[in-house]
């Protein structure tokens, strides 16, 4: 039996198959473009052959066609029992998108056409957006007869390829690796220095002036929202809005098509998927690595009354979660309207072959998990043992990557950071949760006159989480890199927008200020919003009049704090795209459905941007150029075997170690975090918080040797300066960060 999918044979035929295990037939259907001249969903546009598969062996239906070239479209269509009360919803009227599918032609028409069930306009008032009023299908009626061939995506056969060279992966230890969080077409979409037709596109993202920038930085990984195929959701549609982010897949193996030039469009899925290759190997001459964030844990199909366009239409029960219940009805663990059944072996299969696929075939370095506890869920609740992330530390392709887990969904028991098994890393959300509380939520409690807390959580944090990420077997294997450190991320307030904001400002989504989190945890400084005409973070504007000459510094500031703790912290830090540029979104904490400069890095900087910029570069700068800062196991607060120190100590602001009466004075705003250099030679890193609302004199802890300590870095410069004099005894101003280097 061939492996599913459609793939070219040596004799110029294609072998098929697809999974469908409750079918009573499934027919591969050719497509062919006969009349071009038509619209794209005019039926009388395309003709159609139909060649039955055999079947099913355990499930697979499978055939070879002869003389069937790279390029042509394709679908199936499924016959069988259509009882949606049972969780059968079989239609041969709906042409299906092959899950395995390389490529797509074609959109996705929101209509009754692309509902597997008769339907009726969902509001019946509204009036016509332009993409037509949406349907919603009767979740228990009757099936729709409608012919969907000319309102869904096409597949298309697409001709093998080789992998890249193993040699050409970077492998960036990850001790020493950086993460940059970004979007194919934000990143580029308003860069000066890439040509209008590269801007918003894979090859602008592999463009020299975008590389110079990551290399700059100190980026060593770039991490990418969805790029496989996906749809728009039909409420976006209805209100002339898109899927930005992009997480509703359509298909787990064709790269998103939106993102390619324009060339590689008209060209076809090959040069789309060409062009996806070309970027990650320039992206790898330049030593940067590539993380895809893959999805999944549903699909763009939505729940039971909604699109019938691949899954659905193949296997209803075979690939989404359900209840259990009679009549039958989806378990939404994720929040989108299904989940799909990871108890499922296909399933299971479906999310390893694509992920092989990325790997060998396109070349990326690793991948991370949306939603990644639905990954895991078996009949009795998410396992770390699961036969998917067992399969992750097995795999011999998939092993050695970068895998990292958004370790949550929204299904009970649904918050599981810590618990995934190596090799696996995980976003810390309390790592961002801690750093947010002690510099932003309560300052802003304290400016009130209420108390202040949050030191040994931040503490905890800083020191690579081993709460979290040290119960291992054995204890303490995975380290603090374990830890995916970020304080801002594609969903959320932007680091210029946390210090701006104490509340969302959601209105462009259309959704009344209803969606986004409610728990931003973040500090608008006295004024709600950014000065007037300011364009990024406070970059230009009037900000020399009250209220702004008071409030920007301060912002400035604590913007410093954020990303000293990110990028100076034990742990993988991630970066979020724009960040290190003041990018703002004007206080819109879910913009998925931006597809504009609400969400586009600006790359027209003022002089505080530049500063923001350069600030970036110097603290990244200091945790590439001193081992101390890029811990690859988890801190003892003991002398390590063969040496003389302890490798993490901590001190009051009187330069005393740090002892459990000191650690448990409520209020305490003031710290010192001390860690020894790992060899001879390497400067030891000491760092002096103070999150406090006053200045403090803060005597330094003698320096390991009997040398002196050298200042390299404060929060309270706008610039990164040159270390200046040699201290003792410093003054340390309210809410700011030093860092000191002893050699």
């Amino acid at each position: 039996m061939p492996p599913l999918g459609v793939h070219p044979t040596p004799d110029g035929g294609i072998d098929v198959a697809v999974a469908a295990s409750h079918a009573a037939g499934v027919e591969l259907c050719l497509v062919d473009v006969v009349e071009p001249h038509r619209d794209a969903h005019d039926p009388a546009r395309y003709a159609e052959r139909r060649f039955p598969l055999d079947g099913p062996v355990y499930g697979v239906w499978h055939g070879h066609v002869p003389h069937v070239k790279p390029g042509q479209r394709y679908g199936f269509r499924v016959h069988g029992a259509w009882d949606p009360r049972a969780g059968q919803r079989h239609n041969p009227a709906k042409l299906l998108v092959d899950p395995y599918a390389r490529g797509l032609a074609g959109d996705l028409t929101y209509g009754p056409e692309t509902l597997g069930a008769v339907s009726a306009p969902r509001r019946p008032d509204e009036p016509d957006s332009p993409d037509g009023r949406w349907w919603v299908a009767e979740r228990y009626g009757a099936a729709d007869d409608r012919d969907s061939l000319a309102f869904v995506p096409h597949s298309v056969v697409v001709a093998s390829h080789p992998g890249p060279p193993p040699l050409s992966r970077p492998r960036v230890p990850w001790a020493d690796t950086v993460v940059y969080e970004a979007h194919v077409r934000g990143l580029t979409a308003q860069h000066p220095d890439v040509p209008p037709e590269l801007r918003g596109t894979y090859a602008g993202v592999a463009h020299p002036a975008m590389i110079a920038h990551l290399t700059s930085l100190g980026v060593t990984t770039l991490e990418l929202l969805p790029i496989h195929t996906f749809a728009d959701e039909p409420h976006l549609a209805a209100q002339g809005l898109t899927n930005y982010w992009g997480y509703q897949t359509l298909g787990f193996f064709a790269p998103h098509a939106g993102y390619a030039t324009r060339a590689a469009r008209e060209a076809g899925p090959a040069a789309v998927l060409d062009e996806v290759r070309g970027m990650v190997h320039l992206l790898h001459s330049a030593g940067i690595e590539v993380l895809l964030d893959v999805v999944y844990n549903h699909t763009c199909e939505g729940g039971d009354d909604a699109l019938h366009v691949s899954w659905r239409g193949l296997d209803n029960v075979g690939y989404y979660l359900h209840d259990g219940a009679s009549p039958a009805a989806l378990a939404d663990v994720t929040g989108t309207g299904n989940s799909l059944d990871f108890r499922r072996p296909r399933v299971v299969q479906l999310a390893l072959d694509s992920l092989r696929y990325w790997a060998e075939v396109v070349g990326v370095d690793g991948f991370r998990f949306d939603l990644a506890v639905t990954l895991g869920r078996t009949h009795h609740g998410f396992s770390p043992d699961h036969p998917f992330l067992v399969a992750l530390q097995a795999d011999p392709v998939l092993n050695n990557l970068k895998l990292v887990a958004e370790p949550w969904d929204v299904g009970p028991g649904g918050w599981q950071t810590g618990n995934f098994p190596p090799p696996m890393a995980e976003w810390n959300d309390r790592f961002r949760d801690a750093v947010r509380g002690f510099w932003l939520d309560a300052p802003r409690e304290g400016s009130h006159g209420r108390p202040m807390h949050g030191l040994r959580e931040l503490t905890t944090r800083l020191a690579g989480s081993a709460d979290l990420f040290g119960h291992s077997d054995p204890p303490l294997a995975r380290g603090p890199v374990a830890s995916v450190n970020y304080v801002t991320a594609h969903d959320g307030f932007t680091l210029a927008d946390l210090v701006a904001y104490d509340h969302k400002h959601n209105e462009a989504n259309g959704e009344d200020n209803r969606d986004g989190s409610d728990h931003n945890l973040s500090w608008n400084h006295g004024v709600e919003g950014h000065a007037p005409g300011a364009d990024d973070g406070e970059g230009g504007g009037d900000t020399a009049t009250e209220p702004w000459s008071a409030v920007v510094p301060l912002r400035r500031r604590s913007q410093r704090n954020l990303l000293a703790m990110l990028l100076l912290s034990a742990g993988t830090p991630m970066l979020t795209a724009g960040d290190e540029l003041g990018r703002t979104q004007r206080g819109n904490n879910n913009a998925y459905a931006q597809d504009n400069p609400i969400s586009w890095v600006s790359w027209d900087l003022e002089d505080a941007a530049r500063d923001l910029l350069d600030t970036t570069r110097a603290l990244l700068a200091l945790r590439a150029e001193h081992p101390a800062l890029r811990a690859d196991s988890f801190f003892l607060g003991s002398p390590r075997p063969g040496e003389d120190e302890p490798d993490l100590l901590w001190f009051g602001s009187d330069g005393a170690p740090m002892d459990r009466d000191a650690w448990a004075v409520a209020g305490r705003r003031v710290v010192q975090m001390l860690r020894p250099g790992p060899d001879d030679g390497d400067a030891h890193v000491l760092l002096v918080l103070n999150g406090g609302l006053d200045d403090v004199g803060v005597t330094l802890p003698p320096a390991p040797g009997g040398g002196a300590w050298e200042r390299a870095w404060s929060s309270s410069w706008d610039r990164p300066e040159a270390p200046d004099d040699e201290a003792e005894d410093v003054v340390l101003e309210s809410l700011s960060v030093e860092v000191f280097l002893g050699r």
